[in-house]
């Protein structure tokens, strides 16, 4: 059994290699992607990922490009789309039920955290979220405020008819002075700053 683990594990990275490599030269080819900011990226410890959220080429896109692996966290509905749902199972999302508290999808991200690694979410919540009146989730905040995890905003801009794709990843945010608080005008506080950055980065 353990063997047989080993090479599903081993299987499962050469695929992310490969896919990743593929929708890489993809982005370079047809949208002729610019990254900038990579410096800012540190290149261990916890680390929770957001951007602004436009298309469903965000979560790729920050994937292929950001030079460390991060599980996004991805509402359940897209595995009824295959392509999204072989994605997902490549870069290890981590499913969450909508409108509701998904306590598996908190223990999970928390625990990726927990032992180092780095989890990507959009404190938009859904494509477009500002442009349609939503009220910004603070769930990147609440992740940030109970791992002491470092939270890296970044901005996507253009990409539309045959424009640049440009991708900004701005300087790692550090609340780890507010870890375990759970008052909400502080997530409140928060939560805009984040979202504050990744807008001036999308400019």
């Amino acid at each position: 059994m353990i063997i047989l683990e080993k090479l599903k594990q081993g299987f499962k990275a050469v695929v992310k290699w490969i896919v990743r490599g593929a929708i890489y030269i993809w982005f370079k080819v047809v949208y002729r992607v610019q990254i900038n900011g990579l410096e800012n990226i540190p290149k261990e410890g916890p680390l929770i990922f957001c951007g602004n959220h436009r298309s469903y080429i965000d979560p790729p896109l920050m994937v292929v490009t950001a030079k460390r692996d991060m599980k996004f966290l991805a509402k359940e509905e897209l595995t009824e789309n295959k392509f999204l749902a072989f994605l997902g199972w490549a870069f290890e999302a981590i499913p969450v039920k909508r409108d509701e508290k998904d306590l598996h999808a908190i223990k999970a991200s928390l625990k990726d955290l927990k032992e180092g690694k780095c989890i990507a979410l959009f404190p938009e919540g859904t494509r477009n979220g500002l442009e349609k009146g939503e009220k910004v989730k603070d769930g990147v905040a609440f992740f940030a405020v109970r791992s002491g995890a470092k939270v890296l905003p970044c901005g996507i801009k253009g990409g539309k008819g045959k424009g640049r794709l440009t991708i900004t990843y701005g300087k790692p945010l550090d609340y780890s002075e507010y870890k375990g608080c759970k008052d909400k005008e502080t997530l409140n506080k928060i939560t805009e700053e984040i979202m504050n950055n990744i807008i001036e980065l999308a400019k």
